[in-house]
């Protein structure tokens, strides 16, 4: 799926306190619903909703993140202020993955699809009819 490029606005978000700004150049795509144990402990929450951008469509515009290496190939960045969690991406790779709820407008970003539900909580689960992988996403 192509990005969508906007010419006149840009796709902004941030961390609690505002220390940590960003944007991104286009709109962030294929998002999902992580139920990973990486991400849940990550978020402390249950599932976090992330989404793709390409890494030269992003840029930090306000602070500067600090980086945790989660897992041999993985890095994740995050407010050394307030601790907000802010994205993920692959030691290396094309991508960032953003944080939906980070976003300024994180209604305009919908999953479309729940990943890792292998590591699903029990007790918590989303009524949706959104298909479940119980690994990664297949096309990604």
């Amino acid at each position: 799926m192509p990005a969508e490029v906007l010419a006149d606005e840009t796709w902004a978000g941030g961390c609690l306190c505002g220390r940590v700004r960003y944007r991104c150049r286009t709109k962030p795509r294929n998002a999902g619903y992580c139920h990973c144990r990486i991400c849940q402990r990550n978020a402390g929450a249950p599932v976090i909703a992330c989404a793709y951008v390409g890494l030269e469509d992003f840029a930090y515009t306000a602070g500067e993140p600090t980086v945790y290496q989660s897992t041999e190939q993985g890095e994740r960045r995050f407010c050394p202020t307030c601790g907000t969690p802010l994205e993920y991406r692959e030691r290396g790779g094309d991508f960032v993955s953003v944080n939906v709820a980070t976003l300024d407008r994180p209604e305009e970003v919908k999953p479309a699809f729940h990943i890792w539900t292998a590591s699903r909580i029990p007790w918590f689960d989303t009524r949706d009819d959104l298909p479940r992988h119980p690994g990664p996403h297949p096309e990604f």
